[in-house]
């Protein structure tokens, strides 16, 4: 018979999609004799869905927001507000830039992503989207240093480059000294919305055309001034102040973990979401690649992946082997808020643009979130 130790700890780096779900589980079904402990850098985390809302202000900052601390001690847990700076595999500890070491059973890791390239230059217009705890703030700082209606280039045209640059469209426009500002797109690719159909893409090009955002595709950014950034093929791009949205880079914590990684730095897993180190190590959403069955950085595969990793945890901590595998569904519904009171609705080859696919990403996100957030 299997019998818990005492004086087990499960630490949760990173309360993202997934590792928000095990608190909020906790709070109901603790693991007996098991400590719970959550890491952030950050005394809140941000709910990506409503990132562009809040930036074209169809929502306020604190409804995409979740405090940590009440939900953390609701789950009877401790909350450490603290840079991660290793992790010692032979004695099962992580190491902080401003506190001791802390000995782990089980670890979660999911530290998200970050942009990729952004970190290739160093330029005052330069505003990574992440972390998106700070980017919105960021992005106001940045506008403020603009003598003129600013130019407001996205670099990425990925679906998450395409949403941000139609929700900071209607963001300039709510305010008069800034409805003159630009807004481009830059993407490397031949195409925008890569993984959408072309029917969506159509009207994606369409909507963007329609509020005045240019797009440069085959625009790959080699080099940024002050003012100016520039391409391999030699074109240049006026910029005054650049939101770098490209797709999903490994953040420069990963590395610092000590543990098998991918070819691009992210964390590499077995099926069952745990790490290849041999470890009781598991990495969720964006963290985690499963090399066998890779699937794409995005937060709904996060989500997925919140009712294994429970399971998997409280094997891990009562020395079960019986651990269940991640399967990635092949496709998910797709909903791009397009910052005019609608939305674009894309799933199993059904493409729609109207209020009413809004409305139902407001009620999806806006249900989800409000699971995390006090009062519970």
């Amino acid at each position: 018979m299997n019998r818990l130790k005492p004086q087990r700890t499960l630490v949760l780096l990173g309360i993202g999609h997934t590792n928000a779900h095990i608190v909020r589980r906790w709070i109901t079904d603790p693991v007996p004799a098991c400590r719970l402990v959550c890491i952030s850098k950050f005394p809140f985390a941000t709910y990506s869905g409503m990132l562009p809302g809040t930036l074209s202000e169809q929502f306020e900052p604190a409804e995409m927001e979740i405090s940590l601390a009440p939900l953390v001690e609701r789950a009877g847990g401790e909350l450490v507000v603290d840079e991660v700076v290793g992790l010692n595999r032979e004695s099962q500890t992580i190491h902080f830039a401003g506190r001791e070491a802390l000995a782990f059973d089980a670890l979660s890791v999911g530290v998200g992503s970050m942009p990729a390239g952004w970190k290739d230059f160093e330029s005052p217009a330069l505003v990574p989207i992440k972390p998106m705890q700070t980017f919105v703030e960021r992005w106001e700082s940045r506008l403020r240093t603009c003598q003129r209606a600013p130019r407001c280039v996205i670099v990425g045209g990925g679906v998450a480059g395409v949403e941000v640059a139609l929700c900071l469209r209607t963001r300039l426009q709510r305010h008069p000294a800034r409805q003159d500002a630009s807004v481009t797109i830059v993407t490397s690719g031949s195409e925008i919305a890569q993984g959408m159909t072309a029917t969506s893409q159509r009207k994606l090009l369409a909507i963007l055309a329609q509020r005045g955002v240019e797009v440069r595709t085959d625009f790959r950014v080699t080099q940024i001034d002050d003012s100016t950034f520039h391409s391999t093929s030699g074109d240049t791009q006026d910029a005054d102040a650049i939101i770098w949205a490209t797709g999903a880079a490994a953040p420069p914590i990963l590395t610092k973990l000590n543990l098998p990684t991918d070819g691009r730095g992210f964390l590499t897993t077995e099926p069952t979401l745990r790490t290849t180190a041999g470890l009781p190590v598991f990495a969720v959403g964006d963290s985690g690649t499963i090399p066998s069955d890779p699937a794409p950085k995005a937060g709904v595969y996060a989500v997925r992946q919140a009712p294994i990793l429970w399971h998997n945890l409280n094997a891990t901590l009562r020395e079960d082997d019986s651990l269940k595998p991640y399967h990635p569904q092949k496709g998910f519904m797709k909903i791009l808020n397009t910052g005019d009171g609608k939305a674009l609705l894309e799933y199993k080859g059904f493409s729609v643009h109207a209020r009413w696919c809004w409305w139902l990403k407001c009620w999806i996100d806006k249900r989800f979130i409000r699971k995390y957030q006090a009062p519970f």
